[in-house]
């Protein structure tokens, strides 16, 4: 940090009002307390850390564990470990449910929900586990779902939603009310010396609920496979934005043949530069590739893609060849005002990572929309530390400003304003070597809901955010 009072940095190439618009986010600043001054923005103030706390904060702000690996859930299995991408719902009675990914890799049952020799394995039945992996090596990927009351802050109801997939990294919410988890891997039937019984690489869909209980594990074999990561669902149409956790990864869209049944089919598409056939927005230093430019808003159109269920593990790659545009790991993504916002974590000239903005067109998946074309925008690449490192998982503020959590040693929890201003939330100083995972804010907008994956903990934050 470099002062005690750490000022936003700025970034006088980006002039995008972003989410709310100039006049709404002025009237939310001053709201939220913020001061502008010499044409910076001050943050909620410099972090301070208590001995014993996990996080270091802003003065007036705490951070509650409400949930850790190994607890007994309350249908008697264990809380998973791994814990990643994390969607909210409100529900009845003012309360909130959380469904939370786990990351799990076949055979990790140290962090798995049966116990230490999987002598729990037997309270469910084969139907409930998507891929049994001939019990070699079982697959401990799925989510977890909990009831949470914000009042009290306490976790009232816990309990295992989904098993049996691989390394659920992230997701996202739908406006039906579910959440899709996202397979982060491509292991095909039969690998893991033979075990595997299934392919993955798939989205699964856990609708909130306050019933004890596993979902159904299946697959949404429409919506692609390859190496999810996450989603974002257009309020209206219902229309499925996915990003890919790949080095040369592209950028999706699932337009469902039924609005809130992406199992019914659809059509998978990937975006594509109108007027640059596949365009490289990696910008890395090594890449004899003209220069992806920031602030510069490019029209775009959409790719139909065949085979999607790519046994080759080459949707990518058929994609780029078509004139998609490539990224450099696709991660976070959330549909905010008319707009969406996703993470790359490891573009840029000094690989710390990119923020991607989305803006769609009026006429969105229908035959017109070349009349008015969606808009894509390098956002914000960071080259400074202090900007941010490694974006990960991101959320948008009830405020409106983007939040991102850092996949790196001493992570951090930073908003970015709409001009493209930086600030630090929080810093992981209990498990400095873990990332955080999974922000999302309770529909209230009081608490602030974060993971840190090891050694597995979920995170409430409150404090003065509308002060």
């Amino acid at each position: 940090m470099r002062n005690n009072r750490r000022e936003f940095i700025r970034n006088s190439g980006l002039v995008s009002l972003g989410f709310l618009g100039l006049s709404r986010f002025a009237a939310n600043a001053a709201a939220l307390g913020f001061i502008e001054e010499n044409n910076f923005v001050r943050n909620y103030g410099a972090l301070s850390h208590r001995q014993g706390d996990i996080l270091s904060l802003p003065d007036g702000f705490t951070a509650k564990v409400i949930s850790r690996r190994g607890e007994v859930m309350n249908d008697g299995f264990s809380v998973p470990g791994a814990f990643d991408g994390m969607g909210v719902f409100k529900w009845k009675n003012n309360k909130t449910i959380l469904i939370r990914n786990h990351e799990l890799s076949p055979g990790a049952m140290v962090n798995g929900p049966f116990g230490a020799n999987n002598e729990l394995l037997n309270k469910i039945t084969k139907s409930d586990i998507y891929d049994f992996g001939k019990k070699e090596s079982f697959c401990f990927g799925g989510t977890s779902t909990l009831i949470y009351d914000e009042k009290s802050q306490q976790v009232e109801l816990q309990y295992l939603s989904l098993i049996g997939t691989v390394r659920n990294c992230a997701g996202g919410i739908t406006p039906w009310n579910s959440w899709i988890t996202c397979e982060e891997s491509t292991l095909t039937k039969g690998a893991e010396k033979g075990n595997l019984e299934q392919d993955h690489g798939y989205n699964f869909e856990i609708f909130a609920s306050d019933k004890i209980g596993l979902t159904a594990p299946v697959p949404i074999k429409p919506m692609g496979r390859f190496v999810h990561e996450a989603v974002a669902v257009h309020p209206s149409k219902g229309i499925v934005y996915q990003t890919e956790d790949s080095g040369d990864s592209l950028f999706y869209r699932y337009l469902p043949n039924t609005y809130g049944d992406l199992h019914k089919g659809g059509k998978l598409q990937c975006l594509a530069i109108s007027e640059w056939k596949s365009a490289d927005t990696r910008n890395w230093k090594k890449l004899k590739t003209d220069k992806f430019p920031q602030s510069k808003s490019f029209d775009v159109h959409w790719i139909d893609l065949d085979d999607v269920e790519a046994p080759d593990d080459d949707l990518r790659l058929r994609g780029n060849q078509k004139g998609a545009a490539c990224f450099a790991r696709g991660e976070g993504i959330w549909y905010g005002k008319n707009e969406l916002f996703f993470a790359c974590t490891n573009g840029g000239h000094k690989s710390y990572g990119q923020i991607f903005k989305y803006i769609p067109s009026k006429y969105e998946g229908q035959d017109r929309e070349r009349e008015a074309p969606a808009k894509l925008e390098l956002f914000l690449e960071s080259n400074d530390v202090d900007t941010f490192q490694s974006c990960d998982n991101l959320t948008i503020a009830p405020w409106g400003d983007v939040i991102i959590c850092e996949d790196k040693s001493d992570a951090r929890i930073i908003g970015i304003n709409p001009k493209g201003q930086t600030y630090v939330i929080a810093k992981n100083v209990g498990y400095p070597k873990s990332e955080f995972a999974g922000p999302v804010f309770s529909p209230s907008g009081r608490t602030l809901f974060v993971n840190i994956q090891s050694p597995g903990l979920t995170l409430a934050i409150t404090g003065p955010w509308n002060s």
